[in-house]
């Protein structure tokens, strides 16, 4: 069913998209890649839209928006498109054509508007769309790589017609993820080309990476079937990170082999007409060409580069038990593990509120996870209360409320390119935030604790159309109450606690990072990391897991040199 990822064994086409959530391994596999096709003769572009990209230290020069060669691998250029940059010139470009035109509040709005992840996927797909749709580049490489792909959102957004108009008529006040796109429309001719290209089997293939855990393969589907739904079909899927032996007798190496395989052997239906590719764990950091380079060539490289070696890291952090005493103590009332997709926020707020009933508070723990598995996790009690907000059907009624709104007094046209904006993560965040107010508003004898929450752009979105709103007089008081008693809360250090859940790993690193910016810019500090899944302590026969623990020293000791409170949670034998 599974082929070993490596250039024999895939289908080489102009095109090769690396697409997935952060963590999974598309810059090592997409690098690997490139540095392997060259070492062959070939000539490769790879392209990176990573904001944290490590490109520059992999391979040791300077990476900018120009396709850069790279000296110890003839025939590899690399060019790192910077997606903040093209974010910001982007919202600059909208932003100018309404100066001095409107009011700074609604200028105020439409910049919260145009600063979020779906904005800076939209700036992104400006810079892949010259590499895609312009003949004279693709003639110029045998094979373009790229780290990461445009989302189905924003390929939806990008075609309706309505994104091609003039200022889009006023929303009432609601919040809004992408805002304005009349900047790009001397761009169509050149998106349409590319978005052509990028549903052409013979000249593109989407690989779909992912871990083998069930919620990351939950959301490869998912961006799967948004993809084949707007006729882009030409997709393969990878499972990265595969123990591909294991130590008989060993705990650690045991239930990470069967844990991945009962995975791999439940796959969903999305997958199952695509090629199926797997990609091994291996003994040693992807960092350096030589590194890269042995990704997938099967043969291990003479040193290891840039893995740990202070143990002493571990003791800089505290156990994760010592986080349950000192929440219990502080005695807030609302906790919200937060984090991006993968890192265990689930686990991690079920041991929280676990910890806190088994102490004597009252608590209250609820979800948003759509696989609604938080039952098969944790089981109410006296003193703890299990709930979960349906986000299908908070997002429904949203969409209702603002669509319902808009009818009044917009075209068709603008209608469909609202009811797109709609579909965006943003607007499911939004959605949920609703649902979330009523809860935390209840806060008082019970200790709420919350998996998942919304961004620091989502909450200044919302600020931000809660102050335009009010001026305008066009926001529903129900949304502008919740908002107004809720923003307070989240940013009372007194009242909430954020916890951020991480991984010892590079790229979940960096992500936690800028989600800890991110809330600050809202206001909310936080400034407590849960480090999860750590293997650095367990002690194994497994060579490629005692490696891995290893290298989780570098990431564990960094996180405890720039956060004060930091707990670590071991992997769970």
């Amino acid at each position: 069913m599974f082929k070993q990822f490596d250039p024999k064994s895939i289908t080489l086409t102009k095109n090769m998209f690396f697409t997935g959530k952060g963590g999974v391994g598309k810059t090592s596999l997409s690098s690997s890649l490139a540095v392997n096709l060259a070492d062959g003769g070939k000539k490769i572009l790879l392209v990176s839209t990573d904001p944290a990209s490590n490109l520059q230290d992999i391979f040791k020069t300077e990476i900018g928006d120009k396709p850069q060669p790279v000296k110890e691998v003839p025939n590899l250029y690399v060019l790192n498109i910077d997606p903040e940059r093209a974010a910001r010139e982007y919202r600059e470009s909208v932003l100018a054509m309404y100066r001095g035109l409107l009011p700074d509040s609604a200028l105020k709005n439409m910049e919260e508007q145009l600063s979020g992840s779906c904005t800076v996927e939209i700036a992104a797909f400006n810079e892949f769309a010259a590499l895609l749709g312009d003949d004279k580049i693709q003639s110029g490489f045998d094979h373009i790589i790229f780290d990461t792909a445009p989302t189905g959102h924003t390929l939806r957004m990008l075609e309706l017609p309505a994104a091609w108009n003039g200022y889009i008529e006023s929303t009432g006040g609601n919040a809004s993820c992408l805002g304005q796109l009349s900047g790009l429309t001397a761009k169509k001719s050149l998106y349409e080309s590319a978005s052509g290209n990028l549903k052409n089997g013979a000249l593109t293939v989407i690989y779909l990476v992912t871990r083998p855990q069930k919620l990351a393969v939950a959301e490869a589907a998912r961006t799967s079937r948004e993809l084949t739904e707007l006729g882009v079909k030409n997709q393969a899927v990878v499972f990265n990170y595969v123990l591909e032996t294991r130590v008989e007798g060993d705990k650690l190496s045991e239930s990470f082999y069967q844990t991945q395989r009962e995975v791999m052997e439940k796959l969903p239906d999305e997958f199952k007409s695509f090629e199926k590719f797997v990609g091994y764990l291996k003994p040693f950091n992807i960092v350096g060409i030589e590194n890269i380079r042995a990704l997938l060539t099967g043969k291990e490289p003479a040193a290891h580069e840039d893995e740990g070696k202070n143990k002493a890291a571990l003791a800089k952090a505290a156990p994760f038990s010592k986080l349950i005493d000192v929440l219990y103590l502080s005695g807030k009332k609302v906790i919200f593990a937060m984090g991006k997709g993968g890192v265990g926020k689930t686990t991690v707020a079920c041991e929280i509120a676990k910890g806190l009933s088994a102490k004597g508070a009252k608590v209250h723990l609820t979800t948003t996870d759509p696989a609604a598995h938080l039952k098969y996790l944790i089981q109410g009690g006296d003193r703890l209360r299990v709930t979960e907000i349906n986000p299908k059907a908070e997002i429904e009624s949203y969409r209702a409320q603002i669509l319902a709104e808009a009818a009044k007094t917009m075209t068709q046209e603008n209608i469909d390119y609202i009811k797109e904006d709609l579909m965006s993560p943003c607007t499911e965040e939004i959605a949920v935030f609703r649902a979330f107010a009523e809860i935390v508003a209840g806060a008082g004898e019970e200790t709420v604790v919350i998996d998942t929450a919304p961004t620091g752009h989502t909450l200044l979105l919302l600020d931000a159309t809660q102050n335009y709103a009010r001026e305008a007089a066009r926001a529903s008081r129900k949304t502008e109450t919740a908002i107004t008693k809720l923003l307070p809360r989240l940013r009372d250090k007194t009242f909430t606690e954020i916890v951020i859940v991480t991984l010892p790993e590079a790229t979940p690193y960096f992500e936690s990072i800028r989600l800890k910016a991110d809330l600050a810019r809202a206001g909310i500090i936080n400034d407590t990391f849960v480090i999860n899944n750590v293997t650095a302590g367990i002690k194994t026969k497994d060579k490629v897991l005692a490696r891995r623990g290893k290298s989780e020293l570098k990431w564990i000791e960094r996180i405890a040199a720039e956060i004060p409170n930091v707990y670590l949670a071991e992997h769970k034998i």
